[in-house]
């Protein structure tokens, strides 16, 4: 059995919890985030707490179908998935002794917990805030990773949406908080964006974007709210997001820094030597993407040959 590293003492518990909304990638992350950690020595377990999830493709250590699931709660209360995922939220919080004594078994693991996709229960319902709270109290400390899809960014109406929900769950979850957008190997399958990538990472100046979405002509009585509410957002100043591509060791890399500075985990001798070992063995390989800059790069160059092609075809 591997023992923890260095920053991992017995009165501490370190991990994340994996949240966003349905489809935004949250268990193939855990997934992959489970495997790196794996490869760099760092001892992990993945804690299912979404009990809509069946067919788990990661090895779970514990599953809140030994608890509860969904689909009884639907069939027993008669209630729609909505419902059914806030009793079950609640059922959970009313018994967390029992995801107490299973999280006793692994004091010496780093934990992922995988977490419901309900944007309500992070921006406005209080049980899973509170289940955080809880952990916080026996010692654990988390970093929420929230996961946006990156074809948002394709779509200006829709990222300013995402930004208003990230900046809500920030402020309900109340944990260190990392925006994570994912899928970047398949942004340029969601078509062309309006401004690079890092004009989306860094949440810049968003009265460019509020014009740009202006010149639709549905969106442009709306234009007023919408600026407000770029305003709120900029205001407030705590939405960015870390681009990743999970099958990616260079970006996986970037976004476990990010987390384990946000939530004060400090990496072990062993793993600093096998992350540097991976990366070194990285070095030329031919990446579908690597940081935000590596994604621009591809992404201009992909758009100069559509117009260069446009331009024949005239």
């Amino acid at each position: 059995m591997s023992t923890c590293t260095g920053a991992q003492q017995a009165s501490l518990r370190f991990g994340q919890v994996v949240i966003g909304p349905p489809g935004s990638g949250k268990t193939t992350y855990c997934r992959g985030m489970q495997d790196f950690l794996s490869q760099v020595g760092r001892k992990v377990v993945v804690v299912n707490l979404d009990p809509a999830n069946e067919g788990l493709p990661y090895q779970c250590a514990v599953d809140i179908a030994e608890l509860v699931t969904l689909e009884d709660v639907m069939e027993g209360m008669k209630l729609g998935p909505n419902g059914g995922l806030i009793y079950c939220m609640e059922y959970l919080e009313a018994n967390l002794d029992w995801l107490e004594a299973k999280l006793k078994q692994y004091h010496d693991c780093y934990i992922l917990f995988d977490c419901p996709g309900q944007v309500e229960l992070y921006t406005h319902h209080g049980s899973v805030r509170n289940i955080f709270g809880q952990l916080s109290k026996w010692n654990f400390r988390m970093t929420a990773v929230h996961l946006v899809d990156s074809h948002y960014c394709a779509d200006p109406a829709k990222f300013i949406s995402v930004l208003c929900t990230s900046l809500s769950t920030m402020l309900q979850v109340e944990l260190p908080h990392v925006n994570i957008l994912s899928k970047m190997d398949l942004i340029e399958q969601y078509g062309k964006l309006a401004f690079n990538l890092d004009f989306y990472t860094e949440v810049m100046d968003l009265s460019y974007l509020v014009e740009h979405l202006a010149t639709d002509p549905f969106f442009k009585k709306f234009h007023r709210l919408n600026e407000k509410l770029a305003e709120v957002i900029q205001d407030y100043g705590l939405v960015s997001f870390v681009p990743l591509n999970v099958q990616d060791k260079e970006s996986m890399m970037q976004v476990l820094r990010t987390v384990d500075k946000a939530n004060g985990y400090c990496f072990g001798d062993l793993e600093e030597r096998n992350l540097q070992a991976m990366m070194s063995a990285a070095v030329g390989a031919d990446f579908q993407f690597n940081l935000a800059l590596g994604v621009q790069e591809r992404y201009v160059e992909t758009s100069k040959k559509t117009l260069e092609d446009e331009i024949m075809d005239l």
